[in-house]
């Protein structure tokens, strides 16, 4: 693969617990092309968050190496170069819809009115031009989701990481949630990495991958 956007090696991470030493990832390798949209699946306590946070620069392995194209000063570049999406929406209670998408543009030191036209055209491609200014509280679920998924967007990402974006969803409005992730990451050729327990949604990525035992395969 030439100049992915994402490359991972060797990631070991393991945790105390009492006086012992748990590891969660023994040797993860992962390597993402740019637009490419990648499924990590896993049973509950393998390891997904803890991977996604490291891949995120949220957290250090205990050894290895990341890199975001041709970089590894993670926290330096996180603003411009990664969207995220969380199962818990993350969005600020005291701010509208819009507010809430243009802040990603607003921690890169950036909210003219480029950028508010930016964030007003997400809202538009998310279906929520009527919603922007709404609160999240005034919002349904789904509505709150697909603000993130703006947000997520705001700065044009080279990758996405999502942390089980539909677990607060119900199936109907979370299956339409994963069809609209990755079509505006198809559109816009940003690289996603969704990890989901669910395997229908995991099979709409051109890869799926499987956590097991602190192995990624």
């Amino acid at each position: 693969m030439s100049d992915p956007v994402l490359s991972a090696s060797g990631l070991h991470k393991s945790y105390l617990s009492g006086d012992r030493r748990i590891a969660v990832l023994c040797g993860v390798s992962l390597a993402v092309a740019a637009g490419e949209s990648v499924s990590i699946r896993g049973e509950s306590g393998s390891g997904k968050s803890t991977l996604l946070n490291l891949l995120a620069g949220l957290d250090a392995p205990d050894t290895g190496h990341i890199r975001w194209g041709d970089q590894r000063d993670l926290p330096a570049m996180r603003a411009s170069y990664l969207g995220m999406i969380f199962q818990s929406f993350y969005l600020i209670p005291e701010l509208d819809a819009l507010a809430n998408v243009l802040m990603a543009a607003r921690i890169r030191g950036r909210a003219g009115a480029a950028e508010k036209a930016r964030a007003h055209d997400l809202l538009v491609r998310v279906g929520l031009a009527e919603r922007a200014t709404h609160l999240p509280a005034q919002l349904s679920g789904g509505e709150r989701q697909r603000t993130a998924l703006a947000r997520a967007l705001m700065n044009h990402p080279k990758l996405i990481l999502a942390d089980e974006p539909t677990g607060n969803l119900d199936e109907h409005t979370g299956d339409a949630m994963i069809d609209l992730l990755l079509q505006l990451c198809a559109e816009t050729q940003t690289a996603l990495v969704l990890v989901t327990h669910n395997a229908a949604h995991a099979a709409k990525c051109a890869r799926q991958l499987t956590l097991h035992e602190g192995l990624l395969g």
